[in-house]
This record gives C-alpha cells, structure tokens and sequence, in this order.
C-alpha cells in the first residue's frame, strides 16, 4: 500500500521535526526523569501483559512487576555498586604495587627470555604519571563533592528524580496499553497501516535490544564474576561485570575480559594454572551465551548493530549529554527502521527497475 505525500505535508513534517527536536533540547532536564520511567514501564510491560493472560488483573500484575523492578534496582544500588566501588578502591591502591612487581619480576624475565632491552621501557615515569592523575582526580573529585553538598537546590533536584521516577513509572505501567490505543487512534486514518507497521518494526528492533541483549550482558557479567570469584581473583566483579558490559559487541567481552583477568590473575597468583582456569570460564561463558542465553533472550531477530548502538550513544552523549543518551537507541532504532522502509520503497520504483 503506497501512500502519496503533498509537498506542503513535506514542509509541515519537516518543520514540526524541527521544532520538536529543539523543543527537546530546551525541556531536556525536565524531561530525563519521564524518559527513564518511559525506559522503564517499557521494559516491564511485556511481564505485566504476561501476568494478565494468567487471569491477573492489570493493577495486582503492575504492582508484582513494579515491586520486583524496585527490588533489583534497590539490590544494584545498595549491594552491587558498592561492592564495584570498594573493588574500584583497592585498585587504584594496587596500582603502585602493580607496576612496581612489573618492573621487579615481570620486565627481566621477559628480557631474559626474548631477550629484549628493559632500558627502554620507562615504568617509573609510568607510575609517577598515574599517582598524580589519581590524586588530581581525587581533588576534582572532593571539590565537586563539596560543590552538590552545598548546592541544596542541585540536592533537591536529585531527590526529586528518586521520588518522581517510581510514581511515573507506575503509573506508566498501569496505563501503557491505553496510552498506545489512544495514539493509534491519533494516526489519520490512511496513513495508519504504513505507521502501525513501521512502529512495530520499531518495536521489535528496540526489544531486541533492551529486553534481549541487555539480560544477556548481566547474565554474562554474573556469570563471568561468579566464575572469577571461584577461582579466586580479587577483582573478580570488576572484571566480570566490565566483561559483561561490552558483550554487547561479539566476543569483545570474552577478549577484553580474558586479557584483562589473564593479566590480574598472572600477578595475583603468579603461575599458569589460573589463566587456565580464566579461560575455562570464560570459555564456560560464551558457550552458555551462544547455547542458551541468545537463542532464549533474543531469538533470530534483526536488532540494532554493535557499531551502530556505539555511534548512536556516544552521539547522543556529545549532543545532548544524559538526555541524549536515553533517546539516542530509540532514535537509532527509528532511523534504522526508516531506511529499511525506504531501502524497500526503492527497489519496487521505478527508478530502481523502470
């Protein structure tokens, strides 16, 4: 089904596409808390849908899904991230102890075994240089501290993000299905079904990602820092969890986290049999993501790309900072779905084939 477009609904598209986007930059702080609850009732509508076709009803499934999402959100904040900012912490302090056993053990064994020229390399400087980054750092940081302490306005704003984001997302996830109705509904009429159809494709791209991949990259991390963690790494949910993260790229987060937990286990235990027990796990990791893992969370659907999902947020970040980022994979998600259509539209003209 073709559907014509007037040139005056060009230019009234274009310049309503404008406007919005400049509107959006202007109501950017106000609208991030309302974004991340949209991110969020997104997510949980599926299991609250779910929850309804087992005969419960809207407000008893919104209320189960809600209170489990405030769980995990809750276990992240108060258990999670402190135990990755205490490991973060030990650290930095090991930096030092770190380079110094490279430069004690390491470099003349490798000198004495390749026979390379440890002049070369300068790992003094090396360390002065981190200590001063780090204790630059650690300034920036105490003075920016101090800043928000005395900024009650900048304390206030923050509160009031951790009070409105739950109510809106509740009441979001109560709604969700209303809301989607009545804006079909706001769709002319002829127009509906290329706009349904596109929306849907939209839908699929984004729940790919948010709804798949997004469970696999936590799975993985859990799985690769419990693995760690049995053998014994100190920085074990450090490096998991980093691993876990970038596995969004394929195999990327199997190598970044092999190299990385090679070298920490080689300096921690210094022998082989751990690297070893490195790569078992990890190996154990990308055979359970492969077998188990994608087939189940993701299934054969055709999301965004690693590279694309890259650019869109480090875009988003540069242009529009926070707010960019929570709207650049849905941008993103659109505009690959956009071009898919076109892509379509192009090879049935006659331009393509007259």
């Amino acid at each position: 089904m073709s559907v014509k477009i007037t040139d005056a609904q060009k230019w009234l598209i274009l310049v309503l596409v404008i406007a919005s986007g400049y509107l959006l930059y202007l109501l950017a702080p106000i609208l991030t808390p309302f974004l991340i609850s949209a991110f969020l009732a997104y997510i949980g509508d599926p299991a609250v849908d779910r929850l309804e076709t087992i005969k419960f009803s809207r407000t008893t499934a919104v209320v189960f899904v809600f209170l489990l999402m405030l769980i995990i959100g809750l276990s992240f904040l108060f258990v999670v991230f402190p135990l990755i900012e205490e490991q973060i912490r030990r650290l930095i302090i090991r930096l030092p102890q770190m380079i110094d056993w490279v430069q004690s053990e390491f470099i003349p064994w490798v000198t004495q075994r390749f026979g390379l020229q440890a002049d070369t390399i300068n790992l003094d400087g090396i360390k002065q240089s981190l200590t001063g980054h780090w204790q630059t750092l650690g300034n920036v940081a105490a003075k920016f501290l101090t800043k928000v302490s005395a900024s009650g306005q900048l304390i206030l704003l923050w509160v009031s993000y951790l009070l409105l984001v739950p109510v809106v997302t509740f009441y979001l996830l109560r709604d969700w299905d209303i809301i989607v109705a009545k804006l079909r509904k706001l769709i002319p009429r002829r127009y509906e079904f290329v706009s349904v159809k596109l929306v849907r494709e939209c839908d699929a791209v984004l729940s790919e990602f948010f709804r798949g991949q997004l469970l696999v990259m936590f799975a993985q991390g859990v799985i690769y820092s419990i693995g760690l963690s049995i053998i014994g790494l100190e920085f074990s949910l450090l490096i998991g969890m980093a691993a876990g993260l970038v596995s969004f790229v394929p195999y990327l987060g199997a190598i970044v986290g092999i190299v990385v937990a090679s070298i920490a286990a080689f300096m921690q235990f210094h022998d082989v049999i751990h690297i070893v027990y490195v790569l078992i796990v990890f190996g154990a990791g990308q055979t359970l993501e492969g077998v188990v893992l994608s087939p189940l969370l993701i299934g054969d659907r055709i999301g965004l790309h690693p590279v694309a999902v890259i650019f869109a947020v480090m875009a988003g970040a540069q242009l529009f900072g926070l707010f960019g980022m929570l709207i650049a994979l849905p941008a993103a998600a659109v505009i690959v779905v956009l071009l898919r259509y076109f892509y379509e539209q192009y090879l049935d003209s006659n331009f393509y084939t007259p």
